[in-house]
């Protein structure tokens, strides 16, 4: 017999699973067009699950015998991913007409994929947490080929496919090592197992296979190999939606893992956290000087900012969990904003990824090029923008915990990706253009990058709301 009162604090999942399975049979057995009907219905669940999420009530509640948890922190953090699903599927609707490609079978998948994110957010033990990874994993998989006639698609797919099982087993045994020694898969009890402060060396092993697999999944160095090949290769709708939320969604899970269960072992995941940090932001800085396609800089720029982000959670403090949320937050509007304007490069009809195809932009599409040159100077971390105050968070959550040095390298790694984010507005501003890009024809990629510009260009003036919401997150979280 179902027990629904132990269900209701999955209720936002199962409404978007039960609505994906609805829109699949829906498609498979309609006739005519479907892709319209089905984009705008995930959508409006999009919408309701949002609703549901934000009001689901304050205090830390369980469901599946505790392999469930929601609290504040989840339900900000799953805000986030249903933000960026909902915004993604509005901006592929007609790139994905134009590209030939609109099928029923794109929202499915976000639904399912963004359902595996929820479930990665609220994971409260070591199956549920795969049960999450995979669910991700494998829609994400299928999206990355969903243009199956392009060779470049299809490629990036199975690097992704085969990578990304690697890391998956490279997780499983790591939970398997946990299990083994610590006797449980629950948070709370392998928590209890080594509050002690000498847990057995296996469970050290197993956590850093764990967080091996988790850095793959933020796509954080030395496990970014995939990023380049997949963001440049897979349709750009899911390369947007590569960028943004199954970070949110995996670096949430990241803070969970690290915070919850083995906290008492800080001590040890911090070097590994403080290893992964540095190499993120000096890879993501460097590889990007050399770069020519947009979506392939856009790519290092995310391993840049997840090693930014992981700044935070090295810390291990309260301020570094809220300087880790604030920066997801932020790093959401701007990287939706500027896949917006990437989306909307087509030339004669066809899609354009080059970053000299930016050129003269400010003359002939003078507001599109200041949305996306606020989206560069805020993701180069310069004020008064809010990229400069995301990172000025996690910087000092370092500096208070006394990472003086990897504060310093993230420093000067946001001076040398600088460059590479002005050579953007320097290629749009004062380049002379070869071809002018078409005009924006779709209302849903205007709104996206003007909505995204502002809170990026007003962050100073009204933060309040944000630093707020995080604080009680990052409280519910190191409460848990």
């Amino acid at each position: 017999m179902i027990d629904l009162p132990m269900m209701l604090p999955a209720l936002p999942e199962l409404i978007l699973a039960l609505l994906a399975m609805g829109l699949l049979m829906y498609g498979v057995f309609a006739r005519g067009d479907r892709s319209a009907s089905c984009t705008w219905a995930a959508v409006y669940g999009i919408v309701v699950a949002g609703a549901v999420v934000a009001m689901g009530g304050e205090g830390r509640a369980e469901a599946f015998y505790g392999q469930f948890v929601t609290d504040d922190f989840t339900r900000f953090a799953k805000l986030l991913v249903l933000g960026a699903s909902g915004a993604t599927l509005l901006m592929a609707r007609r790139w994905m007409v134009s590209e030939g490609i609109a099928r029923f079978e794109f929202p499915v998948l976000m639904l399912l994929t963004t359902v595996g994110m929820m479930l990665m957010v609220s994971a409260n033990d070591l199956i549920s947490m795969y049960l999450g990874l995979e669910l991700q994993s494998l829609a994400l998989y299928v999206l990355a080929t969903v243009q199956r006639d392009n060779l470049r698609a299809t490629e990036a797919g199975l690097k992704y496919f085969v990578l990304g099982a690697l890391a998956s087993g490279v997780m499983l045994y790591g939970a398997s090592l946990v299990y083994g020694f610590a006797g449980t898969t629950s948070f709370t009890g392998i928590a209890e197992a080594v509050a002690g402060g000498d847990p057995h060396v296996g469970v050290v092993v197993g956590l850093v296979f764990v967080l091996s697999g988790l850095a793959f999944k933020v796509s954080a160095a030395p496990f970014h190999m995939w990023t380049p090949d997949v963001y440049e290769g897979a349709p750009t709708p899911v390369t947007a939606l590569f960028a943004v939320a199954p970070k949110v969604a995996a670096l949430s899970l990241f803070l969970r893992v690290a915070l919850e269960p083995f906290g008492a072992l800080a001590a040890d995941w911090q070097q590994v956290i403080w290893i992964i940090a540095m190499l993120s932001m000096v890879i993501g800085a460097f590889a990007a000087l050399a770069q020519e396609n947009i979506k392939r800089l856009m790519a290092y720029s995310s391993i840049g900012h997840m090693g930014y982000a992981l700044v935070g959670l090295t810390a291990g403090t309260p301020e570094g969990v809220r300087g880790v949320l604030v920066y997801l937050a932020i790093y959401l509007f701007m990287n939706v904003g500027a896949f917006a304007v990437i989306l909307a490069m087509r030339q004669q009809g066809r899609a354009v990824e080059g970053i000299k195809d930016l050129a003269g932009l400010g003359r002939t599409h003078p507001l599109m090029a200041l949305a996306m040159g606020i989206f560069m100077f805020s993701m180069a971390g310069i004020p008064p923008l809010a990229g400069f105050f995301a990172k000025f968070y996690v910087f000092m959550a370092a500096v208070d915990a006394g990472l003086i040095w990897l504060a310093v390298i993230g420093v000067l790694t946001s001076v040398v990706s600088a460059f590479y984010y002005l050579r953007i507005v320097k290629v749009m501003y004062f380049d002379e253009p070869l071809e002018s890009l078409d005009p924006v024809g779709s209302m849903a990629l205007r709104v996206v990058m003007s909505v995204s510009a502002a809170v990026i260009l007003l962050f100073i003036a009204m933060p309040g709301w944000i630093l707020s919401q995080a604080e009680i997150a990052a409280g519910a979280l190191l409460a848990g």
